[in-house]
């Protein structure tokens, strides 16, 4: 047994507290679905950013940004655009206030407000649902995967097999792992719903962020800059690049360069550029029907929704780097002076399990507990948020819409707690056939989000798109998501998105113009309570005539300069703690320099602006009858 009595309390403790935090708050979030769902739309922003925050603080991903971060160094920087990390920007400076004002419970349930009744109406319903299951599921069973093969390393199967009384073959060890830690935050999301997920974040993240701090102090204690400049190959240390990367280990560890070979990294000028060309459609999109929606949707006002969304770089970002780059300095020592690449061969490990190698060897007694205590939170933050997903669409839209519309909320609430179980144990079944983390980690922001793209653009920007465009566009991108899932290497999904966007686009075109557009009325109201920028100007003049109060929104060049301005300041987040562990005294200045220039231009441009827009959208609304 690797951890120490100590550490093991530590855990049994927290796991408990978090059960705990269920079964207190079960009796308010069972009041309707609306407080189990969506906490009743009355917690603060901040907490709620926390929470986003901390479900974005994911054990998978963490492992995998570590070994980015050692195996690329600062270039590490520009691959998580690939998810894309600043799709947060787009929602603070414009679309989670256009989410909130809708007032709805799910992103089903907004296609209404969009699309009204209806065939189209109904169709596009249908389709949002499926795709919300497959990504719910997807990101399920990639957690799943990832806490496994975490925890094996920390619970060798040698020393608990003895305490099981069943026997488990050795390849399925980490699945073992996995469903003993997601029936426990099934558990809890069950019983407390949103407010169980909301208050458990906010402690988890208080601890990740002590762990974060502690980490990166342990690293820098242990490697010099003098230690680092002499291991790690020219270019490591910084953000720059030329047309390829050209970060070449294989002088110091050939397995590395190996794996690096097989990802789509290398190419890094085309690699930033294709996921800044899919990040940018897939950011105007909205978020997806997932945890994100949830929480915007569960804020007070679109203001805090915005708010809420431009808290989570600030809460997430440095904690989470200081921590990401504390453990890629102790690779450093664990590869240079340790012995590490003998032992990760001896173990059978990958590099995706640097972190918990590191933990086990570097992290003293009972701060390990706190920050496997932290990193579990992380993931059962996460998987607890995307469970709580599921129910909200099956119950919301199908069940009571189409099986059982006069349920009791007791009845709707014992239906959410069947449909978080039975999409835990299809996502459970799933992770049983997937490789590695990186295999379902490709497919979910490769293809399936590309597929998510075309429909979810056109239906903010687009007057004429209809129900049935919606339908067959996300329809179009799903199937060929699921078809390239099977026909494209993992490692080529992204270069692979002009096409799915491609098919998908040509399936909104033809589904659009196969039927009428939507009803004036569905559309004007859509129109005057969302204010959307874009092509609405046979609306715009429509909404005009009827409300003469109502003034078209302008603020597209605005939006879209704060945007950019909004990118900038989210990478001076990132890259400020990353340059400060690694002790690079001038670009650390002048990242800190830049960061204080932008946070003062959103102050000015964004903030300031978007509380006189949103007083004058709440007096225009009272006045012509929308507030209701």
């Amino acid at each position: 047994m690797k951890l120490q009595f100590l550490d093991v309390l530590i855990i049994a403790i927290y796991l408990m507290l978090m059960v705990v935090i269920g079964l207190v708050l079960k009796k308010k979030a069972s009041q309707n679905m609306d407080s189990y769902f969506l906490g009743g739309k009355s917690l603060p922003f901040y907490m709620l950013g926390l929470s986003n925050a901390s479900g974005m603080f994911d054990i998978t991903g963490t492992m995998l940004m570590v070994y980015w971060a050692f195996a690329y160094g600062l270039t590490s920087l520009w691959i998580p655009w690939l998810w894309p990390v600043f799709n947060q920007i787009f929602l603070m400076i414009y679309l989670s206030v256009w989410l909130r004002r809708s007032n709805v419970l799910t992103g089903a349930e907004w296609i209404k407000t969009r699309f009204g009744q209806g065939k189209g109406a109904t169709m596009s319903h249908t389709i949002v649902i499926v795709f919300a299951l497959l990504s719910v599921l997807g990101f399920l069973s990639y957690g799943f995967i990832g806490v496994g093969k975490f925890m094996e390393i920390f619970f060798p199967w040698s020393y608990m097999s003895q305490y099981v009384p069943f026997d488990v073959p050795l390849e399925y060890v980490p699945h073992f792992y996995g469903i003993f830690f997601t029936t426990i935050a099934t558990f809890y999301v069950m019983l407390g719903g949103m407010l169980s997920i909301v208050w458990t974040d906010v402690v988890q993240f208080l601890i990740m962020t002590v762990a974060g701090v502690v980490i990166a102090v342990i690293g820098m204690q242990m490697v010099s800059p003098e230690m680092i400049e002499a291991f790690v190959p020219q270019g490591w240390d910084s953000p720059f690049f030329s047309w390829s990367l050209d970060i070449d280990w294989s002088d110091k560890m050939s397995q590395l360069a190996t794996r690096m070979e097989g990802e789509p990294y290398s190419l890094i000028t085309i690699f930033v550029m294709m996921s800044l060309f899919k990040g940018v459609f897939m950011s105007m999109a909205g978020p997806a029907p997932n945890y994100d929606m949830q929480k915007i949707l569960s804020c007070k006002s679109p203001k805090e929704a915005a708010l809420m969304s431009g808290s989570v770089p600030v809460i997430l970002l440095i904690p989470r780097y200081l921590m990401i780059m504390g453990f890629a300095l102790l690779a450093i020592y664990f590869f240079q002076s340790d012995g590490g690449m003998e032992l990760m061969n001896a173990q059978n490990s990958d590099f995706e399990t640097i972190l918990p190698h590191l933990i086990t060897k570097y992290v003293p007694t009972g701060l390990a507990g706190l920050l496997l205590a932290g990193l579990l939170s992380a993931f059962m933050s996460t998987f607890a948020s995307t469970v709580n997903a599921a129910p909200a669409y099956v119950v919301n839209d199908i069940y009571l819409k189409y099986i059982n519309p006069k349920a009791t909320i007791k009845r709707q609430i014992h239906a959410s707690y069947l449909i978080s179980v039975l999409v835990v144990v299809i996502s459970t079944i799933m992770g049983f056939f997937l490789k590695d983390i990186n295999e379902i980690f490709q497919w979910i922001v490769g293809a399936l989000f590309g597929g998510y793209i075309a429909a979810n653009v056109l239906k903010w920007h687009w007057w004429r798109f209809n129900g049935q465009g919606y339908f067959w566009g996300m329809t179009a991108g799903v199937v060929a998501a699921i078809v390239m899932k099977f026909v494209v290497p993992d490692n080529l999904m992204l270069y692979f998105f002009p096409v799915l966007f491609g098919v998908s686009i040509i399936g909104c075109i033809i589904g659009t113009y196969s039927a009428p557009a939507t009803d004036d009325d569905t559309l004007i109201n859509f129109y005057i309570r969302v204010r959307p920028w874009g092509f609405w100007e046979p609306v715009a003049k429509k909404a005009i005539a009827r409300y003469p109060q109502v003034e078209r929104n302008k603020a597209f060049k605005r939006d879209a300069f704060n945007i950019v301005i909004g990118i900038i300041w989210q990478s001076c987040l990132t890259i400020v703690p990353m340059y400060f562990v690694i002790r690079q005294q001038y670009p650390f200045i002048v990242a800190i320099v830049i960061l204080v220039i932008t946070t003062w231009i959103l102050k000015k441009n964004w903030y300031d602006k978007m509380c006189k827009d949103e007083a004058e959208y709440d007096k225009l609304m009272k006045e012509i009858g929308f507030d209701k």
